[in-house]
């Protein structure tokens, strides 16, 4: 029978069929061929032994959160306790976009917002493409944003305390997911998700997942990371030279968008230290 991996606890894999929710242990010999099951997994199951006898292929793998056939992502961020972090963002955009996810952005907390400072930056990634969503404690957009989780596998991502588990609390029915407040020394929320789980929600599932505070790009080259900022992918066919990198290249025509500011600054300013990541992992790695 085949089934979905929808929870993970202490090597209990709980598998969702047509009919009902089983609960069973990976078959032993995948410990010998490194198999590893995780949430989000197409398994057959025997229901005889409640035993996972086989992991279907998967179209895609979260390294973080560990999910695997993933259709979207909802990048939530605060714009206040804690601070709208920009180049977590920009980080978690090129990531996902890198793995092909539909991505859509939710800021959180506008009502802590004595005014508007964040208006343009938030009108900028609408114009990208992204679909924006801002919530408060005066309108959550419950509705519209409910209809975004149907027939798909989703996940919440952004780093700890902006409100990923309050907002399914607030738009789910009766999920009761533990939250808390921020630790005001640093900033950033208490991590109060301890495990990955598929929830239902509307007419799909929703993973919650533990928060976090950066993402590496250990696999992906200068290159594919320029095609991940979409302003600067749909640019670079006016750039003088074929595979451009926007940093110092004459002709290029995203450094013309810059600085006739049509780029945000802090996009393109975060763009240039991911490059330098990539050279230095490259580097340290060789």
């Amino acid at each position: 029978m085949r089934g979905l991996v929808i929870k993970l606890i202490s090597g209990d894999y709980t598998v969702r069929t047509s009919n009902k929710d089983f609960i069973c242990k990976g078959r032993g010999v995948f410990r010998h061929i490194d198999q590893e099951i995780i949430v989000g997994d197409l398994v057959e199951i025997d229901i005889n032994t409640n035993t996972i006898i086989n992991v279907l292929p998967r179209k895609n793998r979260l390294a973080r959160p560990s999910v695997s056939n993933v259709d979207k992502v909802f990048l939530v961020f605060s714009v206040q306790e804690p601070d709208l972090n920009l180049n977590l963002l920009d980080r978690l955009i090129s990531y996902y976009e890198y793995l092909g996810l539909e991505i859509i952005i939710i800021f959180t907390k506008l009502d802590l917002l004595s005014s508007n400072k964040y208006e343009n930056i938030i009108n900028y990634y609408q114009s990208l493409g992204y679909k924006i969503f801002k919530t408060s404690i005066y309108e959550s957009n419950k509705i519209e944003i409910l209809k975004e989780f149907d027939n798909s596998i989703s996940v919440l991502s952004g780093q700890s305390g902006v409100g990923k588990s309050s907002l399914l609390n607030a738009i789910g029915q009766d999920l009761n997911i533990k939250t808390d407040k921020i630790s005001y020394a640093l900033n950033r929320g208490k991590h109060t998700t301890r495990h990955v789980e598929l929830l239902d929600i509307s007419k799909g599932l929703v993973a919650d997942t533990p928060g976090f505070g950066t993402i590496d790009f250990e696999d992906i080259d200068e290159v594919t990371l320029s095609h991940t900022f979409v302003e600067f992918f749909k640019l670079s066919a006016k750039c003088k030279f074929n595979g451009c990198l926007h940093i110092n290249e004459p002709g290029c025509a995203v450094i013309k968008a810059y600085n006739e500011k049509n780029i945000l600054q802090s996009r393109y300013n975060n763009y240039l230290g991911f490059i330098k990541e990539i050279k230095e992992f490259k580097k340290n790695k060789y």
